[in-house]
């Protein structure tokens, strides 16, 4: 088997998760629309929820590899974590509202990888760029760190959950941004706020 073509086949399913939902498709509808044999699917994928679960992987890796690039780019803490929120807008937005729900309810394994993944990834992420901000004098030298962080996170459970913003009622993408940007701003001091505006008039 050609080692790149599981990862053409996630990113391929990636895409099918993202027009249809997750629960929508049978394991039979995906093997025909990747257009290969059950042989060649049973091969490397046990079952759906393997395939979700690998999915999901794959996705957060391509993920991690874009933030590199956007800090690559950036070189302030703030405007770091106001490209982090623009990604997540974008993701949001390719993706139906539906989705996290049908993975946390049908897929309780990789709703728990995801988990783990904001726990060891997103976390220290998150937090290194509040306490480089702090040291570069762009947010408030008083704010708690470890609670802030947490905040931000717990936020993310709160946007995701489907009881709270039922996806027919509101646009993720809207809450997303009504959640975070406002936040980010009330933790900036003068100066990151001067740069929050400046990203925002090159957007």
């Amino acid at each position: 088997m050609q080692p790149n073509l599981k990862s053409t086949l996630l990113d391929e399913v990636q895409q099918l998760f993202h027009r249809h939902g997750v629960r929508a498709l049978s394991e039979d509808q995906i093997i025909t629309s990747l257009s290969i044999s059950p042989a060649t699917f049973y091969e490397m994928f046990q079952d759906k929820n393997d395939l979700v679960d690998q999915a999901a992987r794959h996705d957060l890796e391509r993920q991690k590899r874009e933030h590199a690039a956007m800090f690559a780019k950036a070189g302030s803490p703030v405007e770091r974590i106001l490209l982090l929120l623009q990604h997540g807008i974008k993701e949001l937005r390719n993706i139906p509202g539906t989705l996290y729900s049908e993975i946390q309810q049908d897929h309780p394994q990789t709703w728990a990888m995801m988990l783990d993944h904001l726990a060891t990834y997103s976390y220290p992420q998150i937090h290194n760029l509040l306490n480089d901000g702090i040291l570069q004098k762009q947010f408030r030298s008083d704010i708690n760190i470890e609670l802030v962080t947490k905040i931000i996170l717990e936020q993310v459970n709160l946007l995701l959950n489907a009881d709270i913003f039922p996806p027919s009622r509101y646009n993720l993408s809207e809450v997303f941004r009504s959640i975070y940007l406002y936040y980010i701003r009330g933790i900036c001091t003068d100066e990151g706020f001067k740069l929050v505006a400046a990203h925002f008039s090159k957007a």
